[in-house]
């Protein structure tokens, strides 16, 4: 499975990169803070939600340590998604987060 440090996706970030991250936490840990510009869709609605991520896009899965993301990263891998599970999750993220 690919990874991305959160140091790695920062840097991706702030050089203005477009990226599609998704986080897939619970609702309570997102209202916390999440990436700026990331996407909520819990874990368990992944697979009725496919249809809002773009085959074409590269996907970036986030969750609170990194667990519940590589879950989610291999189930879209299998469905043919390019994805890399951010590793360490929001735990180690140290940039700013959006509310």
């Amino acid at each position: 499975m690919n990874e991305i440090t959160t140091d790695e996706l920062a840097k991706k970030l702030n050089s203005g990169e477009k990226l599609s991250i998704i986080d897939v936490r619970e609702n309570e840990e997102v209202a916390e803070g999440k990436i700026p510009g990331a996407t909520h869709i819990k874990l368990g609605e992944i697979p009725d939600r496919l249809n809002e991520l773009d085959l074409a896009e590269h996907q970036y899965m986030v969750c609170r340590s990194g667990g519940r993301s590589a879950k989610a990263a291999a189930f879209l891998a299998e469905k043919g998604y390019k994805v890399t599970n951010v590793a360490g999750g929001m735990l180690d993220w140290k940039e700013e987060v959006e509310k």
